[in-house]
């Protein structure tokens, strides 16, 4: 496993025919802090392909809010040993390798990203779509990995590759949960012992209720501060607050 902080020498090592030629290459993106849900998607992308390249960026670009920026984790050196004996390769750069332009060039989508989160995260799914087309296009990968837990974000990556032709096929992957049914999360760490306890409650109260409406009434007397809660699709989708942590989960009607 080799991991490029350079965007030149990552472009020249996936250009060198020997190592690519007539090989499957899968994706899986992520902004580190990584635990056993990544680690599943790591799983199935070495299942399924023969190279297999994992990227860790932080992206600044999506964050709203500049104090989660700055508290996101960033756990280089333990990410690497969960990754290993899966991965390959691994993506690394700083910001302004991904960003020469200083984020002049980017994708908006006009409709879906502009709902849920979009709704209160002014611009976040500008700053996923952007990355997430860039890291597509250096790594050009054959499948790409990404967790229904964003379920969200999943829709709207797939529509992206679909309406821009892009090659990749997006391979969606189930939620992996703790054993109290909260599903895994880099944000799950910043919670304290019992609010990380309380917080099994969230994935409990989307499932048990019978409308969204009486699903975030349930959140909120149990002390969430409820951004949303709205049922699309068959699923129902959910965005609260727990000591300054926001938390999303979604779960099949």
């Amino acid at each position: 496993m080799k991991v490029y902080h350079s965007i030149a020498e990552w472009r020249a090592f996936r250009g060198s025919v020997p190592e690519f030629a007539g090989r499957r290459v899968g994706f899986v993106p992520t902004m580190g802090a990584l635990h056993a849900g990544h680690r599943a998607l790591l799983e199935r992308a070495a299942a399924e392909n023969d190279h297999v390249v994992l990227s860790i960026f932080v992206n600044p670009t999506q964050f709203d809010n500049p104090t989660d920026l700055a508290l996101y984790p960033r756990t280089l050196e333990t990410d690497l040993q969960l990754a290993g004996g899966l991965v390959h390769s691994v993506l690394a750069p700083a910001p302004e390798e991904l960003y020469p332009d200083k984020y002049r060039y980017r994708v908006t989508e006009q409709e879906f990203s502009r709902e849920l989160e979009g709704a209160h995260r002014p611009g976040h799914f500008d700053g996923v779509l952007t990355v997430v087309l860039k890291l597509l296009n250096l790594v050009q990968p054959h499948r790409a990995y990404f967790g229904e837990k964003d379920w969200q974000q999943l829709r709207l990556v797939h529509d992206m590759a679909a309406a821009l032709f892009l090659p990749t096929e997006i391979v969606p992957c189930a939620t992996v949960r703790d054993a109290d049914g909260l599903a895994l999360s880099s944000r799950n760490r910043r919670l304290s012992p019992g609010g990380r306890a309380h917080a099994a409650i969230f994935p409990r109260l989307l499932a048990a209720s019978t409308t969204a409406e009486q699903a975030a009434a349930a959140l909120a007397t149990e002390g969430f501060g409820v951004d949303y809660v709205a049922d699309r699709d068959g699923v129902r989708l959910g965005a609260v607050r727990l000591e300054n942590v926001r938390l999303i989960d979604n779960v099949r009607l």
